[in-house]
């Protein structure tokens, strides 16, 4: 096992390495640039294939054709480059194919600026693109898990055919930390039945998304529906801190997580029994490990760095029977632990329009 230390943004490249992708194609943004630095000085190196597309969109168009050759392929970008792939990564849903896509947040809309933002919930948790689909998204908090989790969702995209997004924020992704580096077994997957590889051994094989016929559309969404309810059952990831007793639920994903473990302990520390349940499965979204508290807690409490995305999925698991109390900055403005406690004492419940 090997520990250094690197920036999030590296660590990503590392875990795709140890999770055996073979292809990255991107273009770069900041404050996503050093994924495809880091990728463009390895792969090469390794034997894999790295190419720096002409744009967003060229990228992971690149992305979807060698992932319908069977191999791992990834792309990574920030915010404004990530709206433009939404197309590809569309008909990479409806076409089932196996992709990776990193995308580290930044402040929007438009170019917005380089600072960190989670303003890109709905755009990747509620499906972006066109069309029936669901995106498996995974949200880490420190640069361990941008290794650990990118070789997760490697494996998830493999099982379910299907497309799985690193939701992280700039802050995490420029953030230097230890990382341990370890070998990793990586699971055979028979894709035999619907790679391509210019070979009369998969002459039959088809990637397509494209169904003319309204009842095959329909048919073909009836499958994907059945592929997402699995997904739903089966991949939901949370992790809770100090809840066994709390009586107000902090919920917060990325680096508002990490803040909101340092305000959970100072409450703490002056008899307030405040618990922290932080979404690592952004979706499929751990619903239920929410509703568990509605009858231990006295409200719950949402934090992130948007005007309000992730608060919406956490009003449904609600469903009103609490008080959802909320916070936010934006801009990539990030707040500072007394202004977050303070804000919880306030109580205040924010309704959005």
């Amino acid at each position: 096992m090997a520990r250094k230390l690197m920036k999030g943004n590296v660590a990503v490249v590392m875990g795709a390495v140890l999770a055996d992708c073979r292809s990255f194609y991107g273009y770069p943004i900041t404050p996503a640039s050093e994924i495809t630095e880091t990728a463009a000085n390895l792969f090469p190196r390794l034997g894999r294939s790295f190419l720096q597309a002409e744009s967003e969109v060229a990228a992971i168009n690149m992305v979807y054709g060698a992932a319908s050759t069977g191999v791992r392929a990834m792309t990574a970008s920030s915010s404004p480059g990530i709206s433009l792939k939404q197309e590809g990564i569309s008909y990479a849903a409806g076409s089932q194919l196996p992709i990776v896509v990193v995308d580290v947040m930044r402040g929007g809309p438009g170019l917005g600026n380089i600072g960190p933002e989670q303003s890109d919930y709905f755009q990747m948790t509620k499906g972006g693109g066109h069309g029936n689909y669901r995106n498996i998204v995974l949200a880490p908090n420190c640069a361990q898990e941008m290794c650990d989790f990118t070789i997760l969702a490697f494996e998830l995209a493999d099982r379910y055919r299907n497309p799985a997004v690193i939701l992280t924020d700039g802050f995490i992704g420029q953030m230097m930390e230890p990382v341990d580096l370890k070998p990793v077994e990586i699971e055979p997957v028979d894709k035999k039945g619907w790679a391509v590889d210019g070979t009369g051994d998969t002459t039959d094989n088809l990637i397509c998304s494209i169904f003319l016929a309204p009842e095959d559309l329909e048919a073909h969404n009836t499958v994907l529906r059945e592929k997402y309810r699995r997904i739903s059952e089966t991949e939901i990831r949370f992790e809770e801190y100090r809840t066994e007793d709390a009586n107000v639920l902090l919920i917060g994903y990325g680096v508002v997580s990490r803040l909101l473990i340092s305000v959970v302990d100072e409450a703490r520390r002056a008899g307030k029994r405040y618990g922290l349940l932080r979404p690592i499965s952004l979706w499929p979204f751990p619903t239920d490990a929410i509703r568990k508290y509605i009858h231990q807690v006295d409200s719950f409490f949402v934090c992130e760095l948007s005007h309000g995305q992730l608060i919406e999925d956490v009003r449904l698991a609600v469903a009103e029977e609490k008080p959802v109390n909320f916070y936010s900055r934006s801009g990539g403005v990030v707040p500072s632990t007394e202004e977050i406690h303070r804000a919880i004492l306030d109580g205040k419940e924010e309704v959005l329009s």
